[in-house]
């Protein structure tokens, strides 16, 4: 089930950006080597905004402008609860695995590499964390944002649920209302609207 998510406007948010990763990539061609570099770069204010773009180019500062970019395009909110994250998530992107669990205040971030480095961008203080299965820096960084963008508001979730369940419930007594008005009208009564 994908949810639309709110697309966030850098404009209005001060971000900082954290380079994860440079990978120098060679391509084989017919007269040698080509080399050609990606970046990874993770932006965040600090106070539940939080996005992650990997960019590619010949050179080293152009890779890094352009993940840059992207990781501004694809910025998400992540519910905070104080300095934690609401409830524990795992979450597997590929084959990398990722296991966030909130902590008490004081605790810090247990996390490492990439992990780590996109939890402080969201301004997360408080969490334990653990990197189950691959290693790879990229694709522990996009698990850990698919788990982030996977939290809900517990308190705005259940607000929802119990909406949806309320609205049920007044269907379910206004059919009840029309068959006792339309049982008056055929026992003779008057109905008054």
């Amino acid at each position: 089930m994908k949810e639309l998510l709110t697309k966030i406007e850098p404009a209005e948010l001060v971000l900082t950006d954290k380079l994860i990763n440079i990978n120098r990539v060679a391509k084989v061609m017919k007269g040698g080597k080509r080399l050609s570099f990606s970046a990874l770069v993770v932006t965040g204010d600090g106070n539940g905004t939080v996005g992650i773009g990997l960019g590619k180019a010949n050179e080293v500062p152009l890779a890094i402008n352009k993940a840059s970019a992207i990781a501004k395009k694809n910025l998400i909110k992540v519910p905070l609860a104080g300095t934690t994250i609401p409830y524990e998530m795992k979450v597997k992107f590929g084959a990398a695995q990722v296991l966030l669990k909130p902590a008490a205040p004081g605790t810090g971030i247990i996390a490492g590499g990439s992990i780590r480095a996109v939890l402080e961008a969201a301004g997360i203080k408080d969490i334990l964390t653990k990197s189950l299965g691959s290693a790879n820096r990229i694709n522990v960084a996009k698990a850990t944002m698919l788990a982030l963008g996977q939290l809900k508001d517990p308190k705005e979730e259940l607000a929802r649920r119990r909406g949806v369940a309320n609205e049920t419930a007044e269907k379910g007594s206004s059919s009840a209302e029309k068959r006792s008005s339309s049982a008056e009208v055929e026992a003779g009564g008057e109905e008054v609207l």
